[in-house]
């Protein structure tokens, strides 16, 4: 999150092509691990599939320039390639794909897969862009959009890869790609990565060209250098819609893998189930032949799949309960931390709801207040007291979406933000807001979350006492497919409760959230200063001058009263002692981070 150090734009990453490395597969073995929610989607750069339960099985399946390590730092991956700052001014990075590394089709990995990634999430590529309307964040021109060429990534114009408008420079025989920034980018580090197949893309799109996997590049290529729109339109679309699956897909080109393993078995709301690419070898092997991760939404219920040796890993959030059974438990390792992930309430307002000016005529002033006294009913010290103090006796509420507690800035916007106004629940508050705008009561609120989540569950119940008293009553929208229905289902809610999952330490991380039109922005929020703000920290160098535009961004923020952060998670990771080499981490894609040094211990223990 903001917290993260600044990466100079002049510090060079010097590598060597690393050597091919030995398999240490062991033939036959297989782990089955837990995760809370469903895999849904395969290209997880789409505004609509950036979620953890889609980001951990990628990351099984694919590897990158860079990732996170426990610390969490990040480390560089040199047996997949290198990046290096070429120039200082402009801004200028060279990406180079290691020799070797391929899909898992045989096709190499390079620069065109880069390239495919730029366009996809840039603004530079589209024929049209969406329009919003001012006041409600809604998209006017939906028509039009279907009918251009329009990538679905959430890029927004200025900010990030759309700094980059010249088109990228392929080299080295198609293995690298430069990029040049019109401005200094402060994440640069993290700018661009490779994605889904570029090849496999345009071979779905173009399912009667029967391209092979070089001719598809080849072509695309071309249109993206002639800005060849009419070519590219059913590529972005494909690269939006294709790989959208919860059941294992026929066609091959929806699961093609450039790392360890590649997804072999799917069956919705269950299981995936990867298996070790016989051909990987340009990076750490892992041991296991098959990794299973099964859906297991309530954490009561991945402890006692641990229990019963169905599964070797479990991690979620805890119970007071929970801890106690896990204390209780023979051959069971487990820690507890602090998560990269915090509790919190959103609000849509574009669904013609309790939180949209729609319902009152437009106005935007009473929907504002209705909202307003909505989060006044919210009661967070209730909720950290008996749901999360038992777990981590020093929990304090958490009053900053974009800084973590403890880290530079955060006492800052703390401050100034406004948050603290609603540290305690102000009921006659609400009621006399509502009556000042003279809004009937009682006020329907759809709130959904995870279904099957005891300690959501336990917090819907303690909301929906209090809110009850101001004249709302919450309506239980517990959804076992609720990731995806916050961003696709608008009209099926009008407040979320979820957690966000840090996913690096990037300063600019939380813009997507909050800006017109974010990739993570579903419920139409929309404020011009915020825009502004954000697009102005995405080129600010100085670590105290970002701190200050992302105080005003916040502050902002909740001068809208869109959203309200609850509490930073407490964490659990509980393991057989039949396995070794788990290790718990911050981000995500947290104890996936590692997985090629799982191993049985009968093995481990051997060596």
């Amino acid at each position: 999150m903001a917290a993260g150090a600044v990466v100079s734009a002049g510090a060079l990453v010097l590598s060597a092509c690393a050597l091919p490395q030995q398999s240490e597969v062991i033939q036959g073995t297989s782990i089955t691990v837990a995760w809370n929610d469903p895999f849904q989607a395969y290209n997880t750069s789409t505004a609509d599939d950036n979620a953890s339960a889609n980001a951990n099985i990628v990351y099984l399946a694919n590897r990158n320039f860079n990732y996170y390590n426990a610390e969490p730092k990040l480390v560089q991956d040199t047996d997949f390639g290198k990046y290096e700052v070429t120039n200082e001014s402009p801004l200028t990075v060279k990406y180079t794909v290691n020799d070797g590394v391929k899909w898992s089709d045989g096709t190499p990995v390079d620069g065109v897969d880069l390239l495919m990634q730029w366009a996809a999430t840039t603004t530079h590529m589209n024929s049209v862009e969406p329009k919003y309307d001012d006041a409600t964040g809604e998209i006017t021109n939906q028509a039009e959009v279907d009918a251009g060429t329009y990538w679905n990534s959430g890029a927004v114009a200025g900010q990030a890869l759309d700094l980059v408008t010249q088109t990228p420079v392929l080299g080295d025989n198609n293995r690298s790609l430069t990029i040049i920034y019109d401005e200094p980018y402060v994440d640069w580090e993290l700018g661009l990565s490779v994605g889904v197949a570029a090849h496999g893309t345009v071979q779905m799109a173009y399912p009667d060209k029967k391209y092979t996997g070089e001719d598809a590049k080849k072509d695309f290529v071309k249109a993206v250098q002639d800005k060849d729109f009419a070519w590219l339109k059913p590529v972005a679309h494909s690269w939006n819609v294709d790989y959208k699956y919860v059941d294992m897909p026929t066609e091959a080109q929806k699961t093609l893998s450039n790392g360890a393993y590649t997804i072999t078995d799917l069956k919705k709301d269950q299981y995936v189930t990867l298996t070790a690419n016989p051909d990987y070898n340009w990076g750490p092997s892992p041991k296991y032949e098959k990794i299973t991760v099964r859906f297991i939404s309530d954490p009561q219920a991945q402890i006692q799949a641990l229990q019963n040796d169905e599964v070797q890993i479990a991690s979620g959030q805890p119970t007071a309960d929970l801890i106690t059974q896990l204390k209780g438990m023979q051959g069971v390792t487990y820690v507890g931390s602090i998560d990269a992930v915090y509790e919190h309430v959103d609000m849509q307002v574009t669904n013609g709801g309790p939180f949209d000016a729609k319902s009152y005529g437009g106005d935007e002033a009473k929907a504002l207040k209705v909202r307003q006294a909505f989060l006044k009913t919210i009661p967070r010290q209730e909720i950290l007291d008996k749901l999360i103090k038992p777990l981590q006796e020093n929990a304090e509420i958490r009053n900053s979406n974009v800084f973590v507690p403890g880290s530079e800035g955060y006492k800052a916007s703390v401050a100034v933000n406004g948050y603290s106004a609603y540290d305690v629940v102000d009921i006659a508050g609400a009621k006399a807001l509502l009556a000042e705008v003279g809004v009937a009561t009682p006020i329907k609120v759809r709130l959904i979350y995870g279904e099957g989540n005891t300690r959501r569950a336990q917090e819907y119940e303690l909301m929906r006492q209090s809110a009850e008293q101001a004249g709302f009553t919450l309506i239980d929208g517990a959804s076992g497919t609720w990731g995806n229905d916050v961003f696709a289902k608008p009209d099926v809610y009008d407040a979320a409760l979820f957690g966000w999952q840090s996913t690096s330490l990037a300063v600019g991380e939380s813009s997507a959230n909050y800006q017109t039109g974010g990739a993570n922005n579903p419920y139409g929020w929309s404020n011009a200063d915020v825009d502004s703000e954000f697009k102005a920290l995405q080129t600010e160098t100085d670590t105290q001058k970002q701190i200050q535009i992302l105080v005003k961004a916040e502050t902002d923020i909740v001068n809208e009263a869109w959203t309200i952060p609850i509490f930073q998670f407490p964490g659990v990771t509980a393991w057989s002692d039949k396995i070794t080499g788990v290790s718990a981490a911050p981000l995500s894609p947290t104890y996936f981070w590692n997985y090629w040094e799982w191993a049985p211990v009968s093995t481990a223990s051997s060596k």
